[in-house]
């Protein structure tokens, strides 16, 4: 009886093993790909390879459109403004943005101080407070980046929301009041810029002694601060909410002269209680004064140093600014910072949006400084008149509210030798400092940029 069943169990066996072996045969025949079938294999990869390379090549070139027509809506869109402007500082701080890898021309040459620079774009401070970012912006084809406001003391500043789109006016609204990592950390990271640069020092990670550098770090390099040829690095000092105004800003000069091509004064920030009454005659003078005494001991080549002024000024204060800057011997103006007004061409109570018409928007009540195009004609009569006051020798920047090619020709003509942006950044993206050197290109039909200056 049990004879029959295992002999019944045999033979399923074997037919189960002869079953599995033709298995295994089918699935791993040792048939050879055919050579359409090899050669389909390949131009598929290289056609993914052209398409991964083409679109890392347009995303990093920053005259690609999709910067400004789909990344920067969409930051606007699902962002609040001032974590849009951190998600760009941190884009730019690991090399993850374009780059403009034109050439620029020599009819925008400029001379600064007895430095040439490529282009006469540069960013205005309050882009990167905190000097995190200094090569990125670079890269994006600024001639200048102006790092700060630095105050001596880490601040937070005032408290958030402290910054406002208004889109349909491509202006904003600020009061951020000087937020600052303060003179140490900003230092510390410029200094190791240096250093990792340069090779020319030894990085110590176990340290946090503010050491200074050597009288002139960069001699055997005969490289400005900005470690980029053609370009200059400026540091924007400001004092602490509740410090001295006079003491802050020297203690700006000895702690962050020696990693910056020029030094510039803020004075005219609205948002820190009692600033712009610096601006005033005598105490302007004693102030500068004291600054361009300390910018003169510092070690290695001298240090330009400029002053920001507000655009909220009537024709008599400009006056007795035009006189403090001569009298103390400063190198250059900035003209401006942001207003305090709120002109009749903004448009009231409109905010536009992709996901609905029209919504009304409080945020033109805002209080702060006000940027953008609605500061344009404040900041070119003010260029205008300080011009007038000033110097030839005394170099002028003119900002506020340039987003063309045109606004920066405008300004040149008003008297500026320079030009910075900052809001139109913002609206624009990556691409911007391209675009208004070949509008400016355009504008100046043939002619310098030096060539235009003061020629209204």
């Amino acid at each position: 009886m049990q004879r029959p069943i295992l002999e019944a169990i045999h033979i399923t066996s074997r037919r189960s093993a002869t079953q599995l072996h033709s298995k295994r045969r089918l699935f791993t025949s040792n048939a050879q790909p055919s050579l359409s079938s090899r050669l389909n294999d390949v131009i598929l990869g290289l056609t993914a390879l052209a398409g991964a390379s083409f679109f890392a090549y347009y995303a990093f070139d920053s005259r690609a459109g999709v910067h400004r027509h789909v990344i920067v809506p969409l930051l606007h869109a699902f962002t609040e403004p001032e974590d849009a402007h951190k998600i760009a500082i941190d884009i730019l701080k690991w090399g993850l943005s374009p780059r403009d890898t034109k050439p620029d021309s020599e009819q925008l040459a400029v001379q600064l101080w007895g430095r040439k620079l490529s282009n006469p774009i540069g960013i205005a401070a309050g882009f990167d407070k905190h000097g995190e970012a200094v090569d990125g912006l670079f890269n994006l084809g600024f001639s200048y980046v102006e790092v700060g406001t630095v105050t001596p003391e880490p601040q937070p500043g005032n408290a958030k929301p402290r910054y406002f789109r208004l889109p349909v006016d491509k202006a904003t609204i600020n009061r951020y009041g000087f937020n600052s990592d303060g003179h140490r950390v900003v230092a510390q990271r410029l200094r190791d810029r240096i250093r990792i640069r340069t090779h020319l020092f030894h990085k110590s990670s176990h340290t946090k002694k503010l050491m200074p550098l050597s009288p002139n770090p960069l001699g055997p390099l005969n490289l400005s601060r900005s470690l980029h040829c053609g370009k200059l690095l400026g540091v924007n000092l400001g004092k602490n909410k509740d410090g001295d105004e006079i003491g802050d800003y020297v203690l700006g000069v000895q702690n962050l002269g020696p990693y910056a091509d020029v030094l510039i004064v803020n004075v005219s920030s609205p948002n820190t209680p009692g600033l712009r009454q610096l601006q005033r005659k005598d105490t302007l003078e004693n102030l500068l004064a004291a600054v361009v005494g300390e910018r003169d001991k510092l070690p290695g080549p001298r240090v330009p140093v400029c002053v920001k002024i507000a655009p909220d000024l009537d024709t008599e204060e400009i006056q007795g600014i035009a006189c403090a800057v001569e009298k103390s011997g400063i190198d250059g103006v900035i003209v401006s910072n942001s207003t305090i007004q709120r002109p009749s061409t903004l448009t009231p109570g409109i905010h536009l949006s992709i996901f609905s018409a029209a919504n009304l928007d409080p945020h033109i009540n805002e209080q702060g400084g006000l940027s953008g195009p609605p500061l344009k004609p404040l900041a070119l009569q003010t260029l205008r008149t300080l011009r007038r006051h000033v110097p030839d020798s005394v170099v002028i920047i003119g900002c506020g509210g340039i987003c063309t090619g045109k606004d920066a020709i405008e300004y040149a003509r008003a008297g500026a030798d320079f030009v910075q942006v900052y809001t139109s950044f913002g609206y624009d993206g990556p691409g911007l400092p391209r675009r208004l050197k070949d509008e400016i290109l355009e504008e100046l039909d043939g002619k310098r940029w030096a060539e235009i200056v003061g020629r209204a």
